[in-house]
């Protein structure tokens, strides 16, 4: 038990303890108490002042606390009542209409404005009211005019349906043309504002504005109509018409009473002339149907013509709001200008087909010839290689013999005459094969050094002969190329070196250039003027050929750039006058494959040597060629059986009933088996015997043949070198 009630104020508390001091007080002045309670309650009543005093102090902090938490709070209070006014002042001045929606989408307040121009609901604008009672207040107002088509709920439903969007602005059109642009934002607190502005003025001045500027599109439209060219009118969407110029009147052939606005498209179809004819695939009922479609409308293109006297390139097209337009070009110049140049075309294909059947029939009577002269060439190179061989083989049969000083000059002279023979003919057989297209290259790797050393055997005597430095420069590198018409190619170059040059030096040798090398040939000739260069490589050209070069036909550089050019191989020509001329062909080098052996030639037997008891079956067709091949055989000491051809050799083999020692036969024998059918023949019947074919032709596929046989091949014309080499085999 306590004497302080701990629920009565401390200004209640401190009276009663005040009052229990002051008793006590009196009490203990009052008695005496030598027991010492008197001084006990003194000392509880000094305790309670103390109490009292301390309760004291802090009710007075306490209220001093109170005092100024309530002073704070007037202050505040006050300040808010002020930002309130302030925010309300701030709010009423805002020259558009105001409303704060809260959170939960309760109206907190507005402002004058909002909403001023709907005045049957202005005054239900109160706070507290749900956004969407707001909504329905105002879709209700007899003052919404709702766009066309639409109902008071499904623009409430719109305008709700953009308030769960964050931001929105759209515009309100009232009556009387009045138009209030609505703007929607988000607060911070997820609250919302929403403002409305008065455009009623932006919207009559534009609105004014697009007039204006539609007035003066029409007048640009209308001006810019009559200023084409083309004919064109314009429809709207019920195919009625609502612009156009004068020219497609004209064009149409239409009196211009008849075109009038608001004219139908039907109308306007049906007065066309009746000779008026549509291409295209188009129709005047096709052309009404697509018109009558009032979407979906694609292009059309199509052409309108009136006989030939007028042809119009007609072009239609849909417009986004549903018409169409269609516009019409006189294309009549063109037309007819293409019509002319048809016709003309037609009469120059008739022309350059009967030209082209007329170059067509030269062509091949060109091809004709070409063939025939190279058949021709030939034929006649063969024909005379046949008395060449001859010729020399006789003259090999009076080299033995002992002439006079004047009979050697002359054999001499014989010998070298029937060579240069030899060398026009193989240029001729050359040409033609080249020039034909019929010869064919056997690519294979080349040792240039033979090449290079053999053309210095045979060159070296010409150039002492003439006092000319001839200098070869050996090498030992490998090509990749055909070894015949290369040898024929260098010794062309480096021989009208030699011929050519008539003091100075001659050089051949090789320059390395990556995978290739480029032989070059050196003199210190003439040299070849510039305007000479391309003459030179024509069949049959020479330019200032000194005495000592008049042999030849002037064959050799043809022959060069024709070969070069079959095998893909650059030719390449320096010439200064005066000074000298370069030539220089490139070809690649071979892949680094083994060397294979050089074939070991029999040497010939030393003179005096003869074979005897030999017997060589010589089947040759050409009578001449035969019995010089004879003396010749029998001089070397052989016993010789000649017959004319294959029949006749089987014959007399079934006749003499002997094997003979070695064959000489001539591929061109006529009627009949060729040489190596009867070389076949021979050895299917008496085995393995030596042979030699002997031939003038110098096509790939017989050496293919005498390879495959294992027979050699002897190429005319023959001299006694090939005939010793021939025998040494047998003895």
């Amino acid at each position: 038990m306590t004497l302080i009630n701990t629920a009565d104020s401390l200004e209640r508390q401190n009276e009663k303890l005040l009052r229990i001091t002051q008793s006590l007080m009196r009490r203990v002045e009052q008695q005496q108490d030598p027991s010492g309670l008197a001084y006990a309650q003194f000392e509880r009543a000094a305790l309670l002042e103390d109490q009292v005093r301390s309760r004291t102090r802090d009710l007075e902090r306490a209220l001093d606390l109170l005092h100024d938490s309530n002073l704070q709070l007037e202050h505040a209070s006050a300040e808010t009542e002020a930002a309130r006014a302030n925010l309300a002042d701030a709010i009423e001045a805002v020259n558009e209409g105001f409303a704060l929606f809260d959170s939960q989408d309760h109206l907190v307040l507005t402002n004058s404005r909002f909403c001023q121009d709907m005045r049957d609901i202005a005054d239900q604008l109160k706070p507290g009211l749900p956004f969407d009672g707001y909504v329905d207040l105002v879709s209700q107002s007899a003052y919404l005019a709702l766009p066309q088509g639409e109902t008071r709920l499904t623009w409430a439903m719109q305008r709700k349906s953009l308030h769960r969007k964050n931001n929105a602005m759209f515009n309100v059109r009232l009556t009387q043309d009045l138009w209030l642009q609505v703007s929607e934002r988000r607060t911070a607190s997820n609250g919302t504002v929403v403002l409305q502005t008065d455009v009623t003025d932006l919207i009559r001045l534009e609105r004014k504005e697009r007039a204006r500027l539609q007035n003066k599109q029409a007048r640009l439209i209308a001006a810019t109509l009559e200023h084409l060219a083309q004919g064109v009118c314009i429809f709207d969407d019920d195919a009625r018409l609502i612009g156009w110029n004068a020219r497609v009147a004209e064009l149409l052939r239409l009196p211009l009473t008849r075109v009038q606005r608001g004219a139908p498209f039907r109308t306007l179809i049906d007065q066309l002339p009746e000779d008026f004819t549509l291409s295209h695939g188009m129709s005047r009922k096709r052309l009404l149907d697509w018109a009558g479609r009032p979407t979906r409308r694609g292009a059309l293109r199509f052409e309108a013509a009136q006989g030939t006297a007028l042809t119009l390139d007609a072009f239609a097209q849909g417009l986004p709001d549903g018409g169409f337009v269609i516009s019409f070009t006189d294309v009549t110049a063109e037309r007819n200008a293409a019509r002319a140049l048809q016709e003309m075309n037609e009469r120059l294909e008739a022309r350059v087909a009967e030209r082209t059947t007329e170059l067509a029939s030269a062509l091949a009577e060109a091809e004709r010839a070409n063939a025939s002269k190279s058949r021709f060439v030939a034929a006649a190179s063969h024909d005379l290689l046949q008395p060449l061989s001859a010729a020399k083989l006789f003259l090999g049969t009076l080299s033995g013999e002992a002439l006079s000083p004047v009979g050697d000059e002359t054999l001499g002279k014989i010998s070298s005459a029937l060579g240069s023979l030899e060398h026009i003919i193989e240029a001729l057989l050359d040409m033609s094969k080249l020039d034909s297209g019929r010869a064919a290259f056997d690519i294979r790797p080349v040792d240039l050094g033979q090449i290079f050393t053999a053309l210095d055997t045979q060159l070296e005597p010409l150039a002492a002969q003439k006092g000319l430095d001839l200098k070869v420069m050996p090498t030992s590198a490998r090509v990749e190329t055909d070894p015949s018409y290369l040898r024929r190619i260098l010794q062309n170059l480096l021989g009208n070196a030699v011929r050519y040059t008539q003091q100075g030096k001659v050089l051949m040798g090789l320059r390395r250039q990556g995978e290739a090398v480029r032989i070059e040939v050196w003199d210190t000739g003439p040299g070849i003027a510039d305007e000479h260069r391309d003459m030179i490589f024509r069949e049959f050209s020479r330019v200032d050929a000194p005495a000592s070069a008049s042999e030849g036909l002037g064959l050799g550089l043809a022959i060069v750039d024709r070969a070069c050019a079959g095998l893909g191989l650059p030719l390449d020509l320096r010439s200064e006058p005066g000074r000298g001329t370069v030539f220089s062909v490139t070809v690649p080098l071979a892949s680094r494959a083994p060397r294979s052996a050089t074939p070991r030639i029999p040497r010939p037997p030393p003179p005096g040597v003869m074979v005897q008891g030999r017997v060589v079956f010589l089947v040759e067709n050409d009578t001449d060629l035969r019995r010089a091949l004879t003396l010749s055989l029998e001089g070397m000491g052989a016993d010789v059986i000649d017959v004319a051809n294959a029949r006749d050799a089987l014959d007399l083999l079934d006749e003499l009933e002997i094997t003979p020692d070695a064959l000489m036969l001539d591929e061109d024998l006529g009627p009949g088996m060729t040489g190596c059918e009867l070389f076949s023949e021979i050895t299917d019947r008496y085995g393995p015997i030596p042979a030699r074919i002997i031939s003038a032709q110098r096509a790939p596929a017989l050496h293919t043949r005498c390879a495959t046989l294992g027979v050699p091949l002897l190429s005319k014309p023959l001299d006694a070198g090939d005939l010793e080499v021939f025998l040494s085999e047998l003895a």
